[in-house]
Formats: structure tokens, C-alpha cells, sequence
């Protein structure tokens, strides 16, 4: 197919095994040429979303209230009972302990509704209690970020994290004989197995886009690729989802292997999509071809490729691909229910 200008807009929605995938071309005058993914007809209507809109969506909203997690210290106070204040730490199952109720599952949790959840725990053996929860120590808001920065690993925020400050504790890289920090020009924003997105940092910093500052959620990792470095995301069910290194002696079962293999999730007959968000195209092919010889399958990989595994018998699944002209790109992929 041929390769979209780096202004243009696409959008794919696969549901089962029919998929639309529509592309316009923002300077021709012209109407653009929606392509079925796999039908090869144009769709009806024709979808346009907003794409900065697609990113913002991505971005938590500012005032969205904070989830209890494991690790996080906690007071529990209880109106006009200060005898039965407690200070807790959230063990790694998500619960804490109370005397008398015992153990109260409180992960991802707010606040408030942990408060309520303690007040009926307790109800058994007390009246009228109102119960009331602070977070002392934000143990569980950690963002992991990896890559080209001088202190990979997870950093631990009290308020919203967001991708600049993520990335600058992480420790800018350094470029030049004088290594000097600078800011890099992408990266690449994991959300959970089945989301990625990729923003273009330096542009969005240098047009002054508040976006540059993303919020994150916890647990996102933020991978900060080398300028010189190539990798494929792979996603789904693998035991590692993430960034792979694509090599010059890359296959596909290789970057799978090195993903961690294929999880069990994905059934005995295991089914492997290659998205190439350049191209705004997809392929699906069974693993198992790509073990047999006698299929002489030729997969070849690019970088920035999105390889995604399904979950068996949810096969089903959107896929969301925007290019943020110029400043960010964006790609989604959702398991939902359906049936192969």
C-alpha cells in the first residue's frame, strides 16, 4: 500500500473479522480514499475524528480523584473515636487489617469509598461510625520509565504524574562531547497490554502545547528510545509487553520470544496482528503458520510496527490510530468480547 503523508489523518475500527480503515489527506482539495481493511471498500459513512482530541482523551482529566494502592500508607480516622484511629499499610494483596473485621479489600479504591467500605466492615460491632481515609505516604503512584535516560526505573509521585517531569526525574539524556541533557525527540507511553502511544516530545515543546506535559496514570511506563535505536511495540497476550529491539536479524517469532512468549490466554491456535501505524494497515496471521516451514510465511518487520496477540476467544478488538500533525501519534488497541 502506499505510505500516507506524515500530515495525514487514520482511522481503523476492526470489530470481528471485518475491519474499515479510513485515511484522508489534509492539503489535497480533493475527497480523500477511505480503503476497507480487508472488505477493500470505502465506508459509510466515513469516519473523522479530531486528533488532538484522540490525545487528550488519553490524558486523564485534571481533577480525577486519586485510587488507593498497594504500598500506600493510610490513616484511618473515625469521628468522636479517636481510640480506634489506625495507620495502615495497604499490603501487596490490596488489603489492610482491622481488629475485629479483618482483612478489607481497599486497592483502587478512593478515598471515600474506602472510608464507607471500612464504616460496613465494622457496623457488626459498632454504631453510627464514620469513618475517615488519608493518604500519609503515596507509595503506589509510581510510573516506570526506561530507555535512554540516566536512572531507568520506577519514580514515585505525591500529586499527578506527568510525562515532562517523569522523564526529566528519569534523567535526560545526554548527546554531544560535552554530554549535555537534552530534551529527546519521542517517546513511547505504555498503558497496560493493549494500549501505546507515541508522542512526538520535542515537537509538542517547541509549539508550546500543553500537551507536552501530559498527565499519566499510574503504572504507565514511559520508554525513551535511543536516536539510533529501532524497536516494534508488542502487546496482548505476551508475558512482557513493551518496547523490543528490532535487529537486522529480527523475525517475528524471535521478538515474540523476546517479549516473553505467548501467554496461555491466547489459546492453542494463537493469532498475531502486525499494525503499521505509518501505513495505517494491518495484517493478522496464525502463529502456527510462522513455526511451519512448508508456509514459507515472509513477515517483514519496520520500526514503530504495533504487533498485538489477542486474547483466544476475543478476537474482537479496536484499533484507534490517529497521526497528531505533526506533534503526536497515537495507537490504540482494545480486547473486547466477541468470538473468532
Amino acid at each position: 500500500m502506499n505510505r500516507l503523508p506524515w500530515n495525514s489523518l487514520v482511522s481503523l475500527l476492526l470489530a470481528g473479522a471485518v475491519g474499515v480503515c479510513a485515511a484522508q489527506s489534509a492539503p489535497a482539495p480533493a475527497a480523500s480514499s477511505p480503503v476497507a481493511a480487508q472488505a477493500q471498500q470505502p465506508p459509510d459513512p466515513q469516519l473523522k475524528p479530531n486528533p488532538l482530541e484522540a490525545l487528550r482523551k488519553f490524558e486523564p482529566a485534571a481533577d480525577e480523584e486519586y485510587r488507593l494502592g498497594r504500598g500506600d500508607q493510610i490513616t484511618v480516622d473515625f469521628t468522636g473515636r479517636p481510640e480506634l484511629q489506625a495507620k495502615l499499610v495497604i499490603g501487596p494483596d490490596g488489603r489492610i487489617t482491622l481488629p475485629l473485621a479483618g482483612e478489607v479489600m481497599v486497592a483502587n479504591l478512593t478515598r471515600e469509598e474506602a472510608a464507607r467500605k471500612i464504616e460496613q466492615s465494622l457496623t457488626p460491632y459498632y454504631t453510627n461510625l464514620s469513618a475517615m481515609v488519608t493518604v500519609t505516604q503515596y507509595t503506589a503512584n509510581r510510573v516506570l520509565v526506561l530507555g535512554a535516560v540516566d536512572h531507568p526505573g520506577p519514580i514515585t509521585f505525591d500529586g499527578n504524574p506527568t510525562l515532562l517531569e517523569a522523564i526529566t526525574r528519569g534523567g535526560l539524556p545526554t548527546v554531544g562531547p560535552d554530554k549535555r541533557p537534552q530534551l529527546p525527540d519521542r517517546c513511547t507511553i505504555y498503558r497496560g497490554s493493549d494500549q501505546v502511544m507515541t508522542v512526538q516530545l520535542r515537537a509538542l515543546v517547541d509549539s508550546g502545547s500543553p500537551l507536552a506535559d501530559l498527565r499519566l496514570r499510574r503504572d504507565d511506563v514511559v520508554y525513551v528510545p535511543d536516536p539510533m535505536e529501532r524497536f516494534v511495540s508488542v502487546l496482548g497476550e505476551v508475558n512482557h509487553p513493551g518496547a523490543v529491539p528490532l535487529l537486522s536479524n529480527s523475525t517475528l517469532p524471535k521478538v515474540l520470544a523476546d517479549a516473553g512468549g505467548i501467554t496461555d490466554k491466547a489459546g492453542s491456535k494463537p493469532k498475531v496482528v502486525i499494525v503499521d501505524p505509518s501505513a495505517g494497515t494491518k495484517r493478522t496471521i496464525d502463529f502456527q503458520d510462522l513455526l511451519n516451514p512448508a508456509h514459507s510465511l515472509e513477515v517483514t518487520l519496520k520500526p514503530g510496527d504495533i504487533i498485538y496477540v489477542p486474547q483466544s476467544g476475543f478476537y474482537r478488538f479496536s484499533y484507534y490510530m490517529q497521526s497528531l500533525n505533526p506533534f503526536a501519534e497515537l495507537a490504540t488497541l482494545a480486547a473486547v468480547n466477541g468470538a473468532l
